[in-house]
């Protein structure tokens, strides 16, 4: 996935899918659409793509040549506008890794999301003080004030996650709840995070112990996968496990099935949720 296409928020790729289809249905090529603009067919087309900004001058322009009233075109607009103020993430923007600044639109759409961790709590179930202590291992490069305003930013994560209804299907290693993160008081409060997570209906929690057989997942880096609630907006596999605060985010339809199918199976041989929450007394 392009940098520069996935950095687009979702709704400027609705919007950017509704000037697709309001073209077609106006029976109008992009070759028609381009010389309204004074452009090239190109441009018409990563218009339509959301690989380019939504020029709101443009967007009016193909809007009169597709034929719509100006009640659509001022509701239209009206929604560009509200497209082009800045996600509610914007203000940690300066400590987020590239592709979690990416994805912050498409994790503010999903319904489900879904995650392998080998090794660790899952980021979403983490709590401050156990996330602040990842990053003082995992990195260094970064100073204490920046490492403070991530461990914010995961907090806020997870209250718009609930505001939001998502669900988190989460499967992790039992290697996590005797890996030592932060030291012992950390490690409590972490192990109550997570038994008064597992009584949320948005939290499902499955906990591979450590003497289980070997499933599909196993020796896999950390996998998140989100299911999104949008027709137009596809579905966004993450593969961690390169270098520090670098990722690959993919939203092909063949590598998301794959993915998809694979934390099927790890699910399938995974103790019930219930059992989990054994694991976690």
């Amino acid at each position: 996935m392009a940098r520069e296409r996935s950095g687009r928020t979702v709704a400027h790729r609705v919007l950017a899918t509704r000037l697709k289809t309001l073209r077609e249905a106006a029976g109008i090529s992009r070759g028609q659409a381009a010389t309204a603009l004074g452009a090239h067919a190109a441009t018409v087309r990563r218009i339509e793509l959301a690989e380019t900004s939504l020029d709101e001058g443009q967007v009016h322009t193909l809007l009169t040549a597709y034929g719509a009233c100006s009640s659509e075109i001022g509701e239209f607009l009206g929604q560009l506008a509200t497209a082009n103020l800045p996600g509610w993430w914007h203000q940690w923007r300066s400590v987020m890794d590239p592709w979690k600044l990416d994805l912050m639109s498409v994790e503010s759409a999903a319904h489900i999301i879904r995650v392998w961790e080998p090794v660790l709590i899952p980021a979403l179930l983490r709590t401050p003080a156990y996330a602040r202590a990842v990053d003082d291992v995992r990195r260094p490069d970064l100073s204490a004030a920046d490492k403070d305003q991530r461990a914010e930013l995961l907090s806020a994560r997870q209250e718009r996650l609930r505001e939001q209804n998502t669900r988190i299907w989460a499967l992790m290693s039992a290697t996590a709840l005797r890996t030592t993160v932060g030291g012992e008081g950390v490690m409590a409060e972490q192990r109550q995070a997570l038994r008064d997570a597992v009584e949320r209906p948005d939290v499902t929690l499955q906990i591979h112990p450590q003497e289980g057989p070997m499933h599909v997942m196993t020796g896999m880096p950390t996998v998140t996968l989100y299911r999104v609630d949008v027709p137009e907006i596809p579905d966004h596999v993450v593969r961690e496990g390169g270098l520090p605060g670098t990722a690959d985010v993919s939203d092909a339809l063949g590598v998301v099935t794959a993915y998809h199918v694979l934390l099927d199976h790890a699910c399938v041989v995974a103790p019930h949720p219930d059992k989990s929450k054994e694991a976690l007394v």
